[in-house]
Protein backbone atom coordinates (compact mmCIF):
# COMPACT_ATOMS: atom_id res chain seq x y z
CA UNK A 1 0.00 0.00 0.00
CA UNK A 2 2.77 2.60 0.72
CA UNK A 3 4.54 1.84 -2.25
CA UNK A 4 1.04 2.10 -4.13
CA UNK A 5 1.33 5.99 -2.52
CA UNK A 6 4.88 6.19 -3.50
CA UNK A 7 3.91 5.67 -7.52
CA UNK A 8 0.63 7.74 -7.02
CA UNK A 9 3.02 10.92 -5.54
CA UNK A 10 5.48 10.25 -8.52
CA UNK A 11 2.37 10.77 -10.65
CA UNK A 12 2.52 15.23 -11.37
CA UNK A 13 -1.63 15.34 -11.27
CA UNK A 14 -1.54 18.90 -10.94
CA UNK A 15 -3.10 19.29 -14.42
CA UNK A 16 -5.73 17.74 -16.15
CA UNK A 17 -3.59 15.76 -18.15
CA UNK A 18 -1.55 14.42 -14.94
CA UNK A 19 -4.99 13.70 -13.08
CA UNK A 20 -6.57 11.35 -15.77
CA UNK A 21 -2.88 9.86 -15.74
CA UNK A 22 -3.13 9.19 -11.81
CA UNK A 23 -6.80 8.12 -12.54
CA UNK A 24 -6.20 5.15 -14.93
CA UNK A 25 -2.63 4.32 -12.90
CA UNK A 26 -5.67 3.97 -10.27
CA UNK A 27 -7.94 1.93 -12.11
CA UNK A 28 -4.94 -0.57 -13.97
CA UNK A 29 -3.75 -1.38 -10.47
CA UNK A 30 -7.62 -2.40 -9.59
CA UNK A 31 -7.60 -4.17 -12.58
CA UNK A 32 -4.28 -6.22 -11.84
CA UNK A 33 -6.07 -6.86 -8.34
CA UNK A 34 -8.75 -9.03 -9.71
CA UNK A 35 -11.53 -5.94 -9.27
CA UNK A 36 -14.09 -4.62 -12.00
CA UNK A 37 -13.78 -0.76 -12.94
CA UNK A 38 -15.68 1.78 -14.70
CA UNK A 39 -13.81 4.75 -16.01
CA UNK A 40 -16.22 7.19 -16.23
CA UNK A 41 -15.24 10.34 -18.94
CA UNK A 42 -16.98 13.97 -18.41
CA UNK A 43 -16.17 16.94 -20.23
CA UNK A 44 -12.25 15.04 -20.50
CA UNK A 45 -12.61 14.84 -16.79
CA UNK A 46 -12.04 11.05 -16.00
CA UNK A 47 -13.33 9.42 -12.84
CA UNK A 48 -13.56 5.54 -11.52
CA UNK A 49 -15.93 3.29 -9.88
CA UNK A 50 -16.02 -0.28 -8.73
CA UNK A 51 -18.77 -1.64 -6.67
CA UNK A 52 -18.60 -4.82 -3.81
CA UNK A 53 -20.71 -6.60 -1.77
CA UNK A 54 -24.54 -6.80 -1.76
CA UNK A 55 -27.34 -5.18 0.28
CA UNK A 56 -30.29 -2.25 0.69
CA UNK A 57 -27.37 0.39 2.38
CA UNK A 58 -24.82 1.67 -0.04
CA UNK A 59 -21.63 2.73 1.59
CA UNK A 60 -19.46 5.33 -0.15
CA UNK A 61 -15.45 5.91 0.15
CA UNK A 62 -14.46 9.25 -2.22
CA UNK A 63 -11.29 10.33 -2.55
CA UNK A 64 -9.53 12.31 -5.30
CA UNK A 65 -5.78 12.39 -7.24
CA UNK A 66 -5.68 15.51 -8.42
CA UNK A 67 -3.27 17.95 -6.66
CA UNK A 68 -2.04 21.41 -6.52
CA UNK A 69 0.90 23.04 -8.05
CA UNK A 70 4.17 21.64 -6.55
CA UNK A 71 8.45 22.25 -6.57
CA UNK A 72 10.45 19.38 -8.75
CA UNK A 73 11.76 17.49 -5.86
CA UNK A 74 7.96 17.03 -3.96
CA UNK A 75 6.87 14.77 -7.15
CA UNK A 76 9.76 12.20 -5.32
CA UNK A 77 8.54 10.87 -2.38
CA UNK A 78 11.06 11.03 0.55
CA UNK A 79 10.38 8.21 3.66
CA UNK A 80 11.70 9.41 6.72
CA UNK A 81 10.91 8.85 10.61
CA UNK A 82 8.00 7.59 9.90
CA UNK A 83 6.85 10.44 7.72
CA UNK A 84 6.36 9.75 3.95
CA UNK A 85 7.10 13.70 1.95
CA UNK A 86 5.88 14.67 -1.17
CA UNK A 87 2.88 16.41 -3.47
CA UNK A 88 -0.56 14.87 -2.22
CA UNK A 89 0.37 12.70 0.30
CA UNK A 90 -1.69 13.78 3.03
CA UNK A 91 -3.65 15.70 0.11
CA UNK A 92 -4.96 13.22 -0.90
CA UNK A 93 -3.33 10.37 -2.20
CA UNK A 94 -2.62 9.08 1.12
CA UNK A 95 -6.13 8.58 1.44
CA UNK A 96 -6.97 7.04 -1.96
CA UNK A 97 -4.09 4.58 -1.42
CA UNK A 98 -5.34 3.24 1.89
CA UNK A 99 -8.98 2.97 -0.14
CA UNK A 100 -7.75 1.61 -2.61
CA UNK A 101 -6.17 -1.01 -0.11
CA UNK A 102 -9.11 -1.81 1.78
CA UNK A 103 -11.54 -1.58 -1.71
CA UNK A 104 -9.70 -5.06 -2.66
CA UNK A 105 -9.58 -6.49 0.91
CA UNK A 106 -13.00 -6.36 1.27
CA UNK A 107 -14.87 -10.00 1.32
CA UNK A 108 -17.79 -9.70 -0.78
CA UNK A 109 -19.14 -12.86 0.55
CA UNK A 110 -19.34 -11.36 4.34
CA UNK A 111 -20.45 -7.91 3.57
CA UNK A 112 -24.25 -6.83 4.45
CA UNK A 113 -24.26 -3.74 2.29
CA UNK A 114 -22.56 -2.23 -0.91
CA UNK A 115 -20.08 -0.58 -0.72
CA UNK A 116 -18.71 1.89 -3.78
CA UNK A 117 -15.54 3.28 -4.41
CA UNK A 118 -15.24 7.15 -6.31
CA UNK A 119 -12.01 8.40 -7.11
CA UNK A 120 -12.22 11.39 -8.55
CA UNK A 121 -9.71 14.27 -10.43
CA UNK A 122 -10.90 17.94 -9.96
CA UNK A 123 -11.40 18.30 -6.31
CA UNK A 124 -8.98 21.16 -5.74
CA UNK A 125 -10.78 22.59 -8.51
CA UNK A 126 -14.25 22.49 -7.22
CA UNK A 127 -15.27 18.77 -8.31
CA UNK A 128 -18.26 19.71 -10.45
CA UNK A 129 -16.96 17.78 -12.96
CA UNK A 130 -16.33 14.84 -11.35
CA UNK A 131 -17.89 13.87 -7.32
CA UNK A 132 -20.52 16.53 -9.12
CA UNK A 133 -21.08 14.70 -12.01
CA UNK A 134 -21.33 11.30 -9.95
CA UNK A 135 -24.09 12.43 -8.11
CA UNK A 136 -26.30 13.78 -11.02
CA UNK A 137 -25.61 10.03 -12.40
CA UNK A 138 -27.02 8.05 -9.26
CA UNK A 139 -24.15 7.35 -7.61
CA UNK A 140 -24.92 8.24 -4.07
CA UNK A 141 -25.41 6.17 -1.21
CA UNK A 142 -26.48 6.42 2.52
CA UNK A 143 -23.08 7.23 4.05
CA UNK A 144 -19.89 8.80 2.41
CA UNK A 145 -16.41 8.97 3.30
CA UNK A 146 -14.40 11.40 1.45
CA UNK A 147 -10.70 10.47 3.01
CA UNK A 148 -9.15 14.40 3.12
CA UNK A 149 -6.48 14.27 6.12
CA UNK A 150 -8.19 14.95 9.45
CA UNK A 151 -5.75 13.29 11.49
CA UNK A 152 -7.97 10.10 12.23
CA UNK A 153 -10.51 12.74 13.52
CA UNK A 154 -14.45 12.59 12.09
CA UNK A 155 -15.47 15.82 10.50
CA UNK A 156 -18.85 15.36 10.37
CA UNK A 157 -19.99 18.79 9.37
CA UNK A 158 -18.91 21.61 7.29
CA UNK A 159 -19.91 25.12 6.59
CA UNK A 160 -22.24 25.41 3.70
CA UNK A 161 -20.70 28.30 1.44
CA UNK A 162 -22.46 31.72 0.62
CA UNK A 163 -21.44 34.29 -2.00
CA UNK A 164 -22.49 37.61 -1.76
CA UNK A 165 -21.89 40.23 -4.60
CA UNK A 166 -22.60 43.49 -3.45
CA UNK A 167 -22.29 46.89 -5.98
CA UNK A 168 -21.88 50.17 -3.71
CA UNK A 169 -23.35 52.82 -5.63
CA UNK A 170 -22.29 56.75 -4.75
CA UNK A 171 -22.29 60.12 -6.95
CA UNK A 172 -18.98 60.83 -9.00
CA UNK A 173 -17.79 64.44 -8.41
CA UNK A 174 -14.35 66.03 -9.26
CA UNK A 175 -11.74 64.84 -6.66
CA UNK A 176 -10.80 68.46 -5.35
CA UNK A 177 -14.24 68.62 -4.26
CA UNK A 178 -15.19 65.70 -2.49
CA UNK A 179 -17.73 66.43 -0.38
CA UNK A 180 -19.85 67.21 -3.86
CA UNK A 181 -19.98 63.63 -4.85
CA UNK A 182 -20.50 60.01 -2.70
CA UNK A 183 -17.66 57.91 -2.22
CA UNK A 184 -18.98 54.51 -3.43
CA UNK A 185 -15.26 53.08 -1.56
CA UNK A 186 -16.60 55.26 1.37
CA UNK A 187 -19.97 53.97 1.60
CA UNK A 188 -18.64 49.92 1.38
CA UNK A 189 -16.43 50.60 4.15
CA UNK A 190 -19.58 51.89 6.48
CA UNK A 191 -21.61 48.78 5.44
CA UNK A 192 -18.57 46.80 5.89
CA UNK A 193 -17.93 48.09 9.54
CA UNK A 194 -21.61 47.75 10.65
CA UNK A 195 -21.74 44.29 9.22
CA UNK A 196 -20.15 42.72 11.88
CA UNK A 197 -22.57 43.34 14.00
CA UNK A 198 -25.26 41.46 12.24
CA UNK A 199 -27.13 38.90 14.43
CA UNK A 200 -25.92 35.86 12.29
CA UNK A 201 -22.47 36.74 13.26
CA UNK A 202 -22.86 36.39 16.66
CA UNK A 203 -24.32 32.91 16.35
CA UNK A 204 -22.42 29.68 17.59
CA UNK A 205 -22.82 25.83 17.51
CA UNK A 206 -21.42 22.40 19.19
CA UNK A 207 -18.84 22.24 16.33
CA UNK A 208 -18.38 26.53 15.70
CA UNK A 209 -17.72 29.41 17.24
CA UNK A 210 -18.88 31.30 14.16
CA UNK A 211 -19.63 31.92 10.66
CA UNK A 212 -16.42 32.71 8.80
CA UNK A 213 -17.09 35.74 6.95
CA UNK A 214 -13.99 36.79 4.26
CA UNK A 215 -14.10 39.82 2.58
CA UNK A 216 -12.63 38.55 -0.75
CA UNK A 217 -13.08 41.37 -3.36
CA UNK A 218 -13.16 45.11 -3.49
CA UNK A 219 -13.38 46.63 -7.37
CA UNK A 220 -13.59 50.41 -7.39
CA UNK A 221 -12.04 53.85 -8.41
CA UNK A 222 -9.98 54.85 -11.84
CA UNK A 223 -8.53 57.85 -11.39
CA UNK A 224 -6.99 60.00 -8.46
CA UNK A 225 -9.50 63.14 -9.67
CA UNK A 226 -12.26 61.02 -9.72
CA UNK A 227 -14.83 60.69 -6.66
CA UNK A 228 -15.36 56.54 -7.48
CA UNK A 229 -19.13 56.31 -7.75
CA UNK A 230 -18.61 52.60 -7.89
CA UNK A 231 -17.53 49.71 -5.85
CA UNK A 232 -18.25 46.69 -6.08
CA UNK A 233 -17.29 44.14 -2.95
CA UNK A 234 -17.66 40.42 -2.69
CA UNK A 235 -18.12 38.14 0.17
CA UNK A 236 -17.31 34.58 0.60
CA UNK A 237 -19.14 33.52 3.55
CA UNK A 238 -19.35 29.97 5.01
CA UNK A 239 -22.11 29.55 7.43
CA UNK A 240 -23.18 26.97 10.29
CA UNK A 241 -25.19 24.21 10.08
CA UNK A 242 -28.64 25.39 11.58
CA UNK A 243 -28.01 29.22 9.65
CA UNK A 244 -30.31 29.45 7.17
CA UNK A 245 -28.19 31.09 4.34
CA UNK A 246 -31.75 32.93 2.92
CA UNK A 247 -31.61 34.85 6.12
CA UNK A 248 -28.33 35.90 6.41
CA UNK A 249 -29.12 37.49 3.03
CA UNK A 250 -32.27 39.03 4.52
CA UNK A 251 -29.79 40.61 7.03
CA UNK A 252 -27.13 41.78 5.27
CA UNK A 253 -29.83 43.47 2.70
CA UNK A 254 -31.74 44.97 5.49
CA UNK A 255 -28.76 46.37 6.74
CA UNK A 256 -27.86 48.59 3.83
CA UNK A 257 -31.08 50.00 4.57
CA UNK A 258 -30.95 50.96 8.07
CA UNK A 259 -27.36 52.56 7.09
CA UNK A 260 -29.20 54.58 3.93
CA UNK A 261 -26.75 53.05 1.65
CA UNK A 262 -27.67 52.33 -2.15
CA UNK A 263 -26.56 49.03 -3.20
CA UNK A 264 -27.86 46.14 -5.60
CA UNK A 265 -26.49 42.70 -4.16
CA UNK A 266 -26.38 38.87 -5.88
CA UNK A 267 -26.32 35.92 -3.43
CA UNK A 268 -25.48 32.75 -4.51
CA UNK A 269 -25.87 29.12 -1.81
CA UNK A 270 -28.02 26.61 -3.88
CA UNK A 271 -25.06 24.52 -4.43
CA UNK A 272 -22.95 24.10 -0.86
CA UNK A 273 -25.37 23.52 1.47
CA UNK A 274 -23.96 22.78 5.31
CA UNK A 275 -23.10 19.44 6.48
CA UNK A 276 -25.65 18.56 9.73
CA UNK A 277 -24.41 14.69 10.50
CA UNK A 278 -24.80 14.45 13.68
CA UNK A 279 -23.34 12.45 15.99
CA UNK A 280 -26.12 10.36 16.93
CA UNK A 281 -25.70 8.99 13.26
CA UNK A 282 -25.54 5.06 13.17
CA UNK A 283 -22.69 5.37 10.44
CA UNK A 284 -20.78 7.85 13.16
CA UNK A 285 -21.43 5.73 16.12
CA UNK A 286 -20.16 2.63 14.43
CA UNK A 287 -16.99 4.62 12.78
CA UNK A 288 -16.42 5.72 16.06
CA UNK A 289 -16.52 2.15 17.79
CA UNK A 290 -13.80 0.96 14.66
CA UNK A 291 -11.58 3.87 15.44
CA UNK A 292 -11.28 2.73 19.54
CA UNK A 293 -10.91 -1.17 18.28
CA UNK A 294 -7.99 -0.38 15.47
CA UNK A 295 -6.07 2.40 17.54
CA UNK A 296 -6.99 2.68 20.86
CA UNK A 297 -7.72 5.94 20.77
CA UNK A 298 -11.00 8.06 21.55
CA UNK A 299 -12.50 9.55 18.47
CA UNK A 300 -12.54 13.03 18.01
CA UNK A 301 -15.08 14.76 16.36
CA UNK A 302 -15.09 18.07 14.87
CA UNK A 303 -16.78 20.36 11.67
CA UNK A 304 -14.56 21.62 9.19
CA UNK A 305 -14.79 25.42 8.20
CA UNK A 306 -13.81 24.45 4.25
CA UNK A 307 -16.00 22.61 1.74
CA UNK A 308 -14.75 19.45 0.38
CA UNK A 309 -16.85 16.96 -2.59
CA UNK A 310 -18.39 15.60 0.53
CA UNK A 311 -21.04 18.82 -0.57
CA UNK A 312 -22.35 17.21 -3.64
CA UNK A 313 -23.58 13.93 -1.79
CA UNK A 314 -24.52 15.62 0.91
CA UNK A 315 -27.51 17.84 -1.42
CA UNK A 316 -29.51 15.08 -2.51
CA UNK A 317 -29.86 13.80 1.26
CA UNK A 318 -30.68 17.27 3.04
CA UNK A 319 -27.15 17.71 4.33
CA UNK A 320 -26.50 14.07 6.19
CA UNK A 321 -24.21 11.28 6.18
CA UNK A 322 -21.16 12.86 3.89
CA UNK A 323 -18.34 13.05 5.95
CA UNK A 324 -14.61 14.11 5.90
CA UNK A 325 -11.93 11.28 7.78
CA UNK A 326 -8.67 10.63 6.50
CA UNK A 327 -4.98 9.74 7.60
CA UNK A 328 -2.66 12.21 9.71
CA UNK A 329 -0.67 14.44 7.90
CA UNK A 330 0.29 18.34 7.13
CA UNK A 331 1.83 21.36 5.72
CA UNK A 332 -0.78 20.21 2.78
CA UNK A 333 -0.41 22.70 -0.30
CA UNK A 334 2.98 23.55 1.35
CA UNK A 335 6.43 23.09 0.87
CA UNK A 336 7.23 19.66 3.22
CA UNK A 337 3.40 17.89 2.99
CA UNK A 338 3.84 15.03 4.32
CA UNK A 339 1.99 11.55 5.74
CA UNK A 340 2.18 9.66 8.84
CA UNK A 341 2.73 6.17 7.39
CA UNK A 342 1.45 4.52 10.43
CA UNK A 343 -1.74 6.74 10.21
CA UNK A 344 -2.32 4.98 6.15
CA UNK A 345 -2.23 1.96 8.01
CA UNK A 346 -4.93 2.74 10.65
CA UNK A 347 -7.01 4.44 8.45
CA UNK A 348 -7.24 1.37 5.64
CA UNK A 349 -7.83 -0.72 9.00
CA UNK A 350 -10.70 1.12 10.44
CA UNK A 351 -12.43 1.74 7.12
CA UNK A 352 -12.51 -2.02 6.71
CA UNK A 353 -13.84 -2.91 10.32
CA UNK A 354 -16.54 0.20 9.34
CA UNK A 355 -17.94 -1.80 5.81
CA UNK A 356 -17.85 -5.00 7.65
CA UNK A 357 -19.61 -3.71 10.82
Amino acid sequence: MIELLKDLIKIKSFTKEGANEALLFCAKWLEQQGETVTVHDNKGYLMLTAKKGYGEETLIWNGHVDVVPGHEEQFTPIEELGRLYGRGSADMKAGVAAMMQAFIELDAEKLTREVQLHIVTDEETGGHNTSKWLVAQGYSGNFVICGEPTGLKVGLQSKGILHMDMVFKGKPAHGSRPWEGINAIEQAMKYHMAMSELPFRKESTQYYEQPSVNLAIIKAGERYNMVPEICEMSYDIRFMPGQDPEEITRQMAELGGTLGIDFDYKSSFANTPALTTTEENPYIQTLQESIRTNSGAEPILFGQHGAADTRYYAAVTGGEGAIEFGPTGDDWHGNAEYVEISSVHEYKNILLSHAMN
